[in-house]
């Protein structure tokens, strides 16, 4: 195998650096932040960078079809459709590998509705609640899966299919690095989302997954995306009345 010392390119997330040089017919290898591979933006900042960008390309594509979605011709439930294939496919792409924050979460979450908003023609100055974007597209379309809980169950299929392989994939999310984790609050690892999505260690898991048809309820479960109120105050008020009923009862 030759490797061309110009296109070979460093990337390590160790915080402290590389303490010496990678030459290769002595020429030093140049050390980068991030790359793109295959499509998908490698970076040492983890998954927000790649997340972002695919917001960014999702967007993009969607402008680019502002025709589409104006044209009174076609039904609502046929641009939808229409939208989930041609733009959203876009940002759902390689979405297995990401380490999914509470941030990048509800990024997600905004782009399906700022998307959804786009084809029913709704302007942020008319004052419709995301739950009413909801119910027209089910209206439109029947019941859907949002796209959070499609990036969740892509994630947990691809966890459950490696798991039960006996790949170099495999042997990388078992595998263990020697020393310990720095002082502090750690940053969020890939394995972390499965723990809190399925409610199971990471032994119960790798078991779980053996069991196909077990494996595919887990999945199921696992991806609902719990709902907001749609009015904290509300929330509020309620545990308020409950705590009160507790503590003074009638």
């Amino acid at each position: 195998m030759e490797i061309s010392a110009e296109k070979t390119k460093l990337m390590t997330n160790n915080p402290s650096g590389i303490s010496g040089a990678v030459e290769i017919s002595k020429q030093r290898l140049g050390t980068v932040t991030s790359f793109k591979y295959l499509g998908a933006m490698i970076s040492d900042e983890g998954s927000k960078p790649e997340v972002l960008s695919r917001i960014a390309q999702t967007t993009g594509a969607m402008a680019k079809l502002k025709p589409l979605w104006n044209d009174k011709n076609i039904s609502l439930g046929s641009k939808i459709k229409l939208m989930r294939t041609l733009a959203i496919s876009i940002f759902l792409y390689a979405c297995e590998s990401w380490t999914l924050t509470a941030d990048l979460e509800r990024r997600v979450q905004a782009l399906e509705l700022r998307c959804f908003r786009k084809i029913l023609n709704i302007s942020y100055k008319d004052h419709v609640t995301n739950e009413e974007v909801r119910t027209r597209v089910k209206q439109a379309i029947s019941p859907y899966d949002d796209l959070l809980s499609t990036v969740r169950q892509r994630k947990l299929r691809w966890y459950g299919h490696t798991s039960r392989s006996s790949g170099l994939a495999k042997t990388i999310l078992q595998g263990t690095v020697n020393g310990s984790r720095k002082r502090g609050r750690q940053k969020k690892r890939w394995e972390d989302n499965i723990k809190e999505w399925t409610g199971l260690n990471f032994a119960t898991s790798q078991r779980a997954v053996e069991d196909r048809t077990r494996w595919r309820e887990i999945v199921k479960m696992s991806s609902v995306v719990p709902r907001r109120p749609s009015r904290l105050r509300e929330q509020t008020v309620n545990n308020i009345q409950e705590v009160n009923l507790c503590c003074f009862p009638l």
